[in-house]
């Protein structure tokens, strides 16, 4: 070792330096070597790490829970999800299975929960996208596409009126707009308004929340307020919709109630406003207008989440429980009569 020191101390500086020079590149390539394995190491634990935890959350995806409650709010869940994937031949088949009524001018179709009406961001089937196809599967390959007469939003079922053509289309939207129309919606509401029937006259407005999540909502724009224990008359605001709703308690518990509502006007969302907001009993499953402030899941107490079987974070797959029930239509010619179109609740499984 001595003999081999002092050979190297004897070389030319200029050869030292390049000895050491190899020396140092070579422990830096090692080094380089050891941390690339490291991290590569990380990435792949990570990766395990991600994947198991995926596949972990599809198995509880596909659990069954026992309780029959749970069960139909997971079912919800899961066809909800695959509505957007269904094929519309296969939609059309549903809707054409569910007819309501049929005659020369009207079709009558049982919405189903999840499905809009329309189409937008994120949304691969609606309605209207597949009113041709059911236009054909009933009244053969050269019929014309079935016409909307009216909306519902995506979230309620019930009954839904379809027209064969445009004239007849344009007589029925005419006569919602005059409010010839008799409406009446089932809901199930959280807690139980006082008094047991009445009548809501409260303008709505679209307003923007502001916040973390800013979005825009509908509420009331009431032309009264009070001041001093007085009730005084504002100037209604312009850009407010006349918004009436009738309604009465059907049924009820300490906490829950089953309203029979019927809106005497067809404004955005004035069933739920009017509940929300007017009553102070949102719809339940109402994630939208139980909070004014935010979008987030309705907080629900323990008595009802104790007979739903739920747990406060699964309130977010509770559906809004509103169901189109009745439309009434008057004679829409000479020899025509009244139209009762009824749809019966969704069918519950067990």
């Amino acid at each position: 070792m001595a003999a081999s020191a002092r050979s190297v101390l004897s070389l030319p500086a200029q050869d030292i330096c390049r000895i050491w020079g190899r020396h140092f590149d070579l422990a830096s390539k090692c080094s380089c070597s050891a941390t690339a394995a490291a991290r590569s190491l990380t990435a792949q634990r990570l990766a395990e790490k991600l994947r198991t935890e995926k596949q972990e959350q599809k198995a509880k995806e596909k659990e069954v829970p026992r309780d029959p409650v749970q069960r139909r709010v997971h079912e919800l869940i899961r066809y909800t999800k695959q509505l957007q994937n269904v094929h519309p031949n296969v939609l059309s088949k549903a809707l054409k299975r569910g007819i309501l009524h049929q005659d020369k001018d009207l079709i009558v179709i049982n919405k189903p929960y999840g499905l809009p009406v329309h189409g937008g961001p994120g949304v691969k089937s609606c309605i209207t996208d597949i009113l041709p196809i059911l236009a054909k599967m009933l009244f053969g390959h050269k019929a014309e596409p079935l016409h909307l007469c009216h909306r519902l939003d995506k979230e309620t079922t019930g009954v839904m009126i379809l027209a064969r053509d445009k004239e007849m289309a344009h007589q029925v939207q005419e006569l919602f707009k005059t409010r010839q129309v008799t409406k009446k919606y089932w809901a199930i509401c959280v807690g139980v308004p006082m008094p047991s029937a009445g009548m809501i006259d409260i303008p709505i407005i679209e307003k923007e929340v502001q916040g973390q999540q800013q979005h825009h909502k509908m509420t009331l724009a009431p032309n009264y307020r009070l001041e001093n224990g007085k009730t005084v008359k504002v100037r209604p605001n312009r850009h407010a919709h006349i918004a009436v709703t009738q309604y009465r308690v059907l049924s009820s518990t300490l906490t829950c109630a089953l309203l029979e509502l019927q809106p005497v006007t067809g404004v955005k969302h004035q069933l739920r406003v009017h509940l929300a907001f007017g009553l102070g009993c949102p719809v339940l499953g109402d994630h939208k207008y139980s909070d004014w402030n935010k979008l987030a899941p309705q907080k629900l107490s323990v008595g009802i989440l104790k007979k739903l079987g739920l747990e406060q974070a699964k309130t977010r797959y509770l559906p809004l429980h509103l169901h189109a029930q009745q439309l009434t239509l008057p004679p829409l010619g000479p020899e025509s009569e009244e139209l009762n179109l009824v749809c019966k609740l969704p069918r519950r499984r067990n």
